[in-house]
């Protein structure tokens, strides 16, 4: 799950993770009496669940409050466009207003989990405010690495070598171990997947501090930050994403044709590229759960429905703890509930496998059972182009 730039500070300021004075505004007025409050200038930042905010217009200097007024008149209610939030932009509903302080250098730090090692990563740089994805590729001397034990967390020696590696000295340097091993407590304890300082800045007049804050939770230890999960955002996310969660439905939406149904996110990741290996693109990715029952199936065929770009339909299904049999019987019942008027292409191996194929037959719907993976992605593309 993720959550805005200033509810990641708020929760920062609980760790001792350094942050710039400010608040959230969901008016112009607000944001004006914050301005007042803080004195003198003050940045306007309007708060999407994206980056790449400042060269889309969303991010603006004030120098004082009726200016801050104006330029929060000009933000909210504007749909903002990124490169991480596609041609349809986003529709802007708060801004945060914070302190404006001279920056003497731009920094990065994140911590996240490498897969690879199955270990926390930090990462820090001292070239902030870029993409660290472009600072790995060019300049991968200027990225730092730093595995953690999660059995023994983050040393104070190890905390030090990452603020010398972004370059700071003295004080600094001091301050900067104490930030990062109050962000590594934050993520540690907070259940974090990704922790994202970009840029953590260095200030003229000797501070170290989170300039911008993207946090990402895993959902699977929200039952443990009930204060998180309320932080939620349901405007920020896709609605066919949203109502998928409702059922325990493991979707996200894609810009493909063909519609996945599948069990296991393995397979559903092998019938993606087997799709595309077919000649299409497809529409989601949706892991309906080694132990789906029939309404989540219905429910699941429901959501695939409600994507216009949806051309066709591809069922792919191992049949273990979810039966065959289970599965036919939801489509079935789905399929008579739901206005469908494109191909369904389907594949089933494993339990009850003859029974859910029969099933489908004495039906009376327009079902293509495919033999194999293979032969079935063929069929459903080759539906798709007819």
């Amino acid at each position: 799950m993720n959550i805005h730039e200033y509810q990641g500070k708020e929760l920062f300021e609980k760790y001792g993770v350094t942050v710039p004075g400010g608040k959230v505004a969901s008016t112009p007025e607000e944001a004006e009496a914050i301005a007042k409050e803080l004195g003198g200038t003050v940045i306007v930042k309007a708060q999407i669940h994206a980056g790449g905010r400042g060269k889309g217009g969303g991010v603006k200097l004030a120098k004082n409050p009726a200016e801050a007024k104006k330029v929060a008149s000009e933000i909210l209610g504007m749909t903002l466009v990124t490169h991480q939030t596609g041609p349809d932009g986003r529709l802007v509903k708060k801004v945060l207003v914070e302190e404006a302080s001279e920056i003497a250098n731009e920094l990065y730090v994140s911590i996240v989990l490498d897969r690879a090692s199955g270990r926390p990563t930090i990462m820090a740089s001292t070239e902030g405010g870029m993409d660290i994805e472009e600072v790995a590729a060019k300049t991968p001397e200027k990225l730092l690495k730093v595995q953690i034990d999660p059995a023994i967390g983050v040393w104070p020696t190890t905390a030090r070598r990452v603020a010398y590696g972004l370059g700071l000295e003295g004080d600094q340097a001091k301050d900067g171990a104490k930030f990062i091993m109050n962000l590594y407590k934050f993520y540690d304890e907070m259940d974090c997947s990704l922790v994202e300082i970009n840029p953590l800045v260095q200030t003229k007049d000797g501070r170290v501090f989170a300039l911008d804050a993207k946090v990402n939770f895993d959902d699977n230890a929200l039952f443990r930050h009930k204060d998180v999960a309320e932080m939620r955002d349901t405007d920020e996310e896709d609605p066919l994403e949203v109502e998928a969660s409702k059922y325990n439905l493991n979707y996200i939406k894609l810009d493909g044709e063909v519609a996945c149904m599948v069990n296991g996110a393995g397979l559903a990741m092998a019938t993606m590229d087997i799709i595309k290996l077919s000649g299409s693109s497809p529409a989601n990715f949706l892991d309906v759960g080694g132990g789906a029952n029939k309404e989540m199936v219905k429910n699941a065929f429901r959501i695939l429905m409600d994507d216009y770009d949806v051309k066709a339909v591809f069922i792919n299904i191992f049949g273990g703890i979810l039966r065959c049999d289970v599965l036919a019987e939801g489509v079935v019942e789905a399929v008579k509930t739901v206005n469908v008027n494109v191909p369904i292409v389907i594949r089933m191996e494993g339990t009850n496998v003859e029974k859910g194929r029969k099933i489908l037959e004495n039906s009376g719907l327009d079902f293509t059972v495919g033999n194999g993976m293979a032969d079935s992605a063929e069929k459903v593309v080759a539906a798709l182009k007819r």
